[in-house]
């Protein structure tokens, strides 16, 4: 009857989705289809059918799923996960398939046998952004479970989430046995995660000095290319936090888990040094170093190589003195360059500032220093994104980069940190034969280093080679379980490139309250999948977050080798309505 009031009762709604289903059915679309249903007959319809659920809506790599709990639903997706962990263990990683799930508990409109209303929309945005693997429920659904199922939470705090008006409190799943952002035997070397370090200084102003010796070890270790070292970032999630290494070993897919503390006090220095098995939990070595602070470098070589004998063997232990990075033997440098990372890791215009005089610093006290003049380099070129779209002669800032980098090379070819930073100054001048050198040198010195692994990525997406980048990136997450918000802005490029639009839009909405560029991306997306009134929303608030630009800035400022991708990037932003 006309006017009758919808039906309406409150319900747990699970979301789920299948991660880079586009990229399964593009490479073996009947095989695809014969596991999903092989995985729907054997592990989805008995879970759901176990804990009461109903399937309400199959939408191509999606499913929702009602529960009259919410208890029900996160068991039923914890069981869901673990049970897809399961099936993938025999398959190779470029054929697994993987799941995101989100879980809202809130009020539902009924319409049939169909579900509608915010509850169902917020459940399928925290599936959107949810990591691969991992379950993201809101703060509704967690405040009637917690304490009722035997799973620890982490709490992400509020989320922004598409097309809804309040941020979302969210939390997350830990210590699922997945194993899938971890690289499963895709590799027979052994894996290591080094946590931060404890500061132990009693002075929250030291932290940035054991961060620094906590960096300088995953450095040294990553150099070793019979490890698999896990990215900084991911490692530094578990800074301040209770550590059950188990759970850290099945997180970051570590076989071996370094950890340890640093004193500072004064001229005297005390480090502890722990490797622990993270299978067992066993404890395979622990040493514990008071010298003068003058012997840090010396203390940290000899954590190295204790840490590589045990791993891996007395061949490459011998071989650390070849791989031993140009060192400064003046410590006020030294300290100057770990505080100017620490400003580096805050990405905005004053921590860059800082930065840069901590890094001039350090070489104005020690003019030999190469690993100053390569992060100058880094952060002369971050400057110069910062300011390339909005400042006359920014380029000063990437030929000064050029420069830094140049002479880091010159005082330390046997530094991959070195080269990256040419390299990444290279290409912003679109130096592509120069770049490619570069990256060349740096990842066969550090085939470990996730950042300079998804610059490849970057240089590959820029040299019109999609594919390679993409490649490149799936490697840089192998090494960085926790990936940084720019490596899906690659992998959306990348996407964008191959025509996989839709595949593209998914990827760029994975980064909550980017930058305006990344709108800007977003719309030319929709603009391609002719999702016109979209594309013409997002640029109406990019351009009033940036009123200045212009298609005519970005072709000057992006460097692509190929005119046929900038021009195929402008296409979609002109069809979004971005101005001339």
């Amino acid at each position: 009857m006309a006017g009758e009031r919808p039906k309406r009762r409150i319900a747990a709604i699970l979301a789920a989705d299948i991660v880079g289903y586009s990229r399964l059915m593009e490479q073996d679309e009947s095989g695809t289809l014969a596991t999903l249903k092989a995985r729907r007959r054997s592990l989805l319809d008995p879970l759901v059918a176990h804990y009461q659920g109903r399937i309400f809506k199959v939408v191509g790599d999606g499913v929702l799923i009602e529960f009259a709990s919410a208890v029900n639903a996160v068991q039923c997706a914890v069981d869901l996960q673990q049970g897809m962990a399961a099936a993938n263990s025999d398959v190779s990683q470029d054929r697994q398939i993987v799941l995101r799930v989100g879980i809202n508990l809130g009020d539902i409109m009924v319409e049939g046998a169909d579900l509608y209303g915010e509850a169902v929309n917020i459940a399928a945005r925290l599936e959107g952004i949810a990591e691969p693997g991992s379950i993201l429920l809101s703060g509704t659904a967690y405040d009637h479970i917690k304490n009722k199922i035997k799973a620890g939470f982490d709490d992400l705090g509020p989320q922004s989430l598409k097309n809804i008006t309040e941020p979302v409190r969210t939390y997350r799943v830990a210590a699922l046995a997945t194993d899938v952002a971890a690289p499963k035997a895709a590799s027979e070397k052994p894996s290591i995660a080094v946590l931060p370090f404890t500061n132990m200084s009693g002075d929250p102003e030291q932290q940035y000095f054991s961060d620094g010796i906590t960096e300088d070890i995953i450095t040294e270790l990553a150099r070793f290319h019979s490890l698999l070292v896990i990215a900084r970032n991911s490692s530094f999630q578990y800074r301040d936090k209770a550590i059950d290494v188990k759970r850290v070993g099945r997180e970051l897919g570590a076989r071996y888990i370094v950890e340890g503390s640093v004193r500072k006090i004064g001229s005297r220095i005390r480090i502890t040094a722990q490797l622990v098995d993270a299978a067992t939990g066993s404890h395979l070595w622990a040493e514990h170093y008071d010298r003068e602070l003058q012997d840090i470098f010396a203390i940290q070589d000899e954590v190295v190589t204790t840490i590589i004998g045990r791993m891996v063997g007395q061949v490459e232990t011998a071989g650390i003195g070849l791989l031993r990075r140009k060192r400064t033997e003046n410590l006020a440098a030294y300290d100057y360059l770990l505080h100017g990372i620490e400003c580096m890791s805050r990405y905005d215009i004053v921590g860059l500032e800082q930065a840069l005089l901590m890094f001039r610093n350090a070489i104005a006290l020690d003019p030999d220093f190469a690993q100053a003049y390569a992060k100058l380099s880094m952060v002369l070129v971050n400057d110069y994104w910062a300011r390339a779209y909005g400042m006359l002669g920014a380029g000063t800032l990437r030929d000064e980069a050029i420069e830094a980098g140049k002479k880091a090379v010159a005082l330390d070819s046997s530094d991959a940190q070195c080269h990256q930073a040419l390299a990444h100054a290279y290409l912003c001048r679109r130096s592509f034969d120069l770049a490619d050198y570069h990256l060349g040198m740096a990842t066969r010195l550090n085939p470990n280093d996730s950042e300079l692994v998804a610059h490849r990525a970057w240089f590959e997406l820029c040299a019109g080679r999609p594919n390679e980048a993409l490649a490149w990136l799936d490697q840089a997450v192998q090494l960085n379980p926790n990936p940084r918000t720019w490596y899906w802005e690659l992998r959306g490029l990348a996407l964008y490139h191959l025509r996989r639009y839709a595949d593209a839009l998914s990827a760029f909405e994975r980064i909550s309250s980017g930058p305006v560029y990344i709108d800007r991306f977003r719309a030319a997306c929709h603009a391609q999948l002719g999702q016109l009134d979209e594309a013409h929303a997002i640029v109406a608030q990019a351009l009033t977050r940036d009123p200045d630009f212009s298609l005519r800035q970005f072709a000057l400022v992006e460097p692509y080798k190929s005119r046929a991708d900038l021009d195929h990037m402008i296409d979609g932003m002109r069809k979004a309505g971005l101005p001339e």
